[in-house]
């Protein structure tokens, strides 16, 4: 009976973390990035060869200076944000930023006003 039990809570323990495991897991997933500043045309991406580097690079079309950086939602780790790029009108530039190592690389990627 005693063998019995300490399988059976084996085998809770390990169905509950696969659960929590797969759980987590879709908390990671993409969500769809939210809408582009006003004013700016932007393309978002992770670096070709590096799934846990992101980028935002946008051209201002506006007729006013603007401010803006690269958000990550990064799984696991700490969300992390790029610097900051002040473009005036007609420029353009690229914000980028690097998630952790630990966990699953980028989930989402957002520019930032």
């Amino acid at each position: 009976m005693k063998k019995i039990l300490g399988s059976l809570s084996r085998r809770a323990a390990v169905t509950g973390l696969a659960t929590a495991l797969a759980v987590a897991g879709g908390l990671a997933v993409a969500a769809p990035a939210s809408a582009t500043p006003p004013g700016l045309s932007c393309d978002t991406g992770k670096h070709a060869v590096d799934d846990y580097t992101g980028y935002a690079l946008c051209r201002n079309n506006g007729s006013t200076t603007q401010t803006f950086w690269v958000h990550l939602v990064c799984g696991w780790s700490p969300d992390v944000d790029g610097e900051h790029v002040t473009l005036a009108p007609g420029q353009s530039g690229q914000s980028t930023a690097h998630c952790a190592g630990l966990g699953t690389g980028i989930g989402e990627i957002s520019v930032q006003p």
